[in-house]
C-alpha cells in the first residue's frame, strides 16, 4: 500500500516568474507530454467501452471482466453474524460483522495480524496454518468459548483474497499468479479454497467458507448496502480496478449456464489491463521505460499510468532524464539516490503538491533529506509542476474507466464508491477526476454532477461479510448458480 503523510493545509498557487528560459522550455515540453485534453479523454473512453464488451465475450480480451458469482445487491435487510478475512500484502485482518435488523446498518469488530515476511516465500501449508491460527485466536477471544466444537452453527465467512484469481464458483478461486511480494511454490494454478478449508477443518473451527471475493467487488457491495444509488465500486491505490453489476444476458462467456438474461451478476473488471495493445493511451517515453523494466512488460498498461505504485517512479525517471540529457537540473550534485528505481512513491509527489509556501521550502527540505539534493528555487518550481502534471494525468485517465462503465450500461446518474490510498489521500485527485468526468460525459455547467465519485465503505471487511450473507440467502431461495458447496450454509 502507498503510505501517505497526514494531510496538510491547502497548497499555494506557485509562480514561474523566476524560472530561466531553458527550464521553462522543459516545463512546456512536459506539459505537452503529460496533458490529456478533452478529445483524448473521449477517445480513450470510447475504446474502453469496446474493450469492456470484448472482455465479456466468449473470445475475451485484454480486460478479464471476471464473473464473480455475486448475483445481485443486498437489500439492506440482511441480518446475522458473519466473519470476514482480508488477506493483503502486509497484514491479515479478521473481522466479525453483525448485520442488525435496521436497514443498511452494521457493527464490526476486527483484529489485524502482521503477515510474517518468511511466509511470503515459504511453504504453502505454513501460510494456511498461520491464517487458520489467526482466525482461531480471533474466535476464541471474541466468543470466549472453551470448546469451539460446541458452537451450534458454523459462522459464515467471506474471504477477501486480493490476488488475481479465476472463479468458476463463488466459493472457489484458482490463483493466476502471486503479487505483492508473495512467491509460494505450488499454489499458482491451484484452487486456494480447499487449502484454506483444510487448515480450518484441522482445527475444528466453527467456520464455513461462504464466498471468496476480490476487494473491488466487496467495495461495490458494501457501498450499495449503505447507499442504494451506488452502482460502481472502484479502487485507486497501489493498483486500480472497478466492479459493477451486469445482466447475465450481456455476458456471452457464461451463456452455457443458461441463466435468466435479466439476472444480475457482479463483474470484477480487472481493468488495469486496459489497452495492453497500446492503441489509444497517451504513453510518454517514461511510461514505455516503466513498462519495459517491469516484471511483466506489456501487461497492466492502464494501471502503470495511473496507479500509486508508479507515480513516484514516473517522477523519478523524468528528473533523471532532465539531469542527464536535457537541462542539467541539479547540476554538479550527486543524484545517486535519485537513480535508484522505485525509491520514490506517490506520497513524495503528494508532499510536493501540498507544500503551502511560495518559496517551496518544504519541498526543498524533502529533496535534501530524502535524496541529498539541494535544489534551487527554479528547480523546485519545475518539480512542483511535474508533480501536478503526473497527478493530474492519473486522475483524469482514471475517470475514463468510470465513464466507460456508465456509457456501456447507459447509467445517467449514480454514486460511485471509491477506495484506495490515492483516491483517499492524494491531493486534488477527486476534484481532477470529477472535472474529467464532466468533460467526457458533456454535463451542463452549473448543475450537480449526475455521477458522483465518493468514499466507499469497507469492501474487504463489510463487503466480504455481506457477500457471504447474500450467498446464504441465495441457497435458501434455491438459486445455486455459481455455488459449489452448499453443505453447512443453512
Amino acid at each position: 500500500m502507498v503510505d501517505f503523510p497526514p494531510r496538510r493545509k491547502p497548497s499555494r498557487k506557485g509562480s514561474m516568474a523566476d524560472v530561466p528560459k531553458d527550464l521553462l522550455e522543459q516545463i512546456k515540453e512536459l506539459e505537452r507530454l503529460f496533458t490529456v485534453d478533452q478529445a483524448k479523454l473521449k477517445e480513450v473512453t470510447e475504446h474502453f467501452v469496446t474493450e469492456l464488451e470484448k472482455g465479456l465475450s466468449v473470445e475475451g480480451g485484454s480486460i478479464p471482466m471476471n464473473p464473480t458469482w455475486v448475483m445481485g445487491y443486498p437489500d439492506g435487510y440482511e441480518t446475522g453474524t458473519f466473519l470476514a478475512l482480508d488477506m493483503g500484502g502486509t497484514n491479515l485482518r479478521v473481522c466479525e460483522v453483525i448485520l442488525p435488523e435496521e436497514k443498511g446498518e452494521f457493527e464490526i469488530i476486527q483484529s489485524k495480524y502482521r503477515m510474517p515476511e518468511e511466509l511470503k516465500t515459504g511453504d504453502s501449508e505454513d501460510l494456511w496454518e498461520y491464517i487458520a491460527d489467526c482466525l482461531q485466536q480471533f474466535i476464541e477471544y471474541h466468543h470466549e468459548l472453551e470448546d469451539l466444537e460446541q458452537m451450534d452453527n458454523k459462522l459464515p465467512l467471506g474471504f477477501t483474497f486480493s490476488f488475481p484469481a479465476t472463479q468458476q464458483f463463488i466459493d472457489n478461486g484458482v490463483l493466476q499468479r502471486w503479487t505483492k511480494g508473495f512467491d509460494i511454490a505450488g499454489v499458482e494454478g491451484q484452487d486456494v479454497a480447499p487449502l484454506f478449508e483444510a487448515a480450518i477443518e484441522k482445527r475444528k473451527l466453527p467456520v464455513k467458507l461462504g464466498a471468496l471475493i476480490n476487494d473491488t467487488t466487496g467495495t461495490l457491495i458494501a457501498s450499495h448496502y449503505t447507499d442504494d444509488t451506488m452502482q460502481i465500486g472502484c479502487i485507486f491505490g497501489t493498483g486500480c480496478n472497478a466492479a459493477y453489476m451486469e445482466n447475465c444476458g450481456s455476458v456471452p462467456k457464461i451463456a452455457h449456464y443458461n441463466l435468466p438474461p435479466d439476472m444480475p451478476i457482479a463483474i470484477n473488471c480487472e481493468y488495469g489491463a486496459f489497452d495492453n495493445e497500446h492503441v489509444v493511451l497517451p504513453r510518454t517515453p517514461y511510461d514505455v521505460v516503466i513498462d519495459e523494466d517491469s516484471p511483466r512488460p506489456g501487461q497492466q498498461s492502464f494501471e502503470k499510468m495511473i496507479a500509486g505504485l508508479y507515480l513516484g517512479e514516473l517522477f523519478r525517471l523524468v528528473l533523471v532524464d532532465l539531469h542527464d540529457n536535457r537541462c542539467k537540473v541539479f547540476e554538479g550534485q550527486d543524484i545517486s539516490k535519485l537513480r535508484k528505481a522505485y525509491s520514490l512513491d506517490a506520497s513524495f509527489l503528494s508532499f510536493i503538491e501540498e507544500d503551502p509556501f511560495e518559496n517551496l521550502s518544504e519541498t526543498g527540505e524533502l529533496f535534501s533529506k530524502e535524496l541529498g539534493i539541494k535544489a534551487n528555487k527554479p528547480e523546485l518550481e519545475l518539480c512542483r509542476r511535474l508533480a501536478e502534471l503526473i497527478g493530474t494525468r492519473a486522475a483524469r485517465l482514471s475517470a475514463c474507466g468510470v465513464a466507460a462503465i456508465c456509457k456501456k450500461k447507459n447509467i445517467q446518474s449514480c454514486h460511485v464508491g471509491a477506495d484506495g490510498s490515492v483516491f483517499n489521500k492524494y491531493p486534488h485527485f477527486k476534484a481532477r477526476g470529477a472535472q474529467a468526468l464532466r468533460e467526457i460525459l458533456d454535463w451542463p455547467k452549473g448543475k450537480p454532477d449526475p455521477v458522483d465519485i465518493r468514499a466507499a465503505e469497507d469492501g474487504s471487511g463489510v463487503g466480504a461479510a455481506l457477500i457471504a450473507a447474500l450467498t446464504i440467502k441465495r441457497v435458501k431461495a434455491g438459486n445455486l448458480a455459481g455455488i459449489r458447496n452448499t453443505e453447512g450454509m443453512i
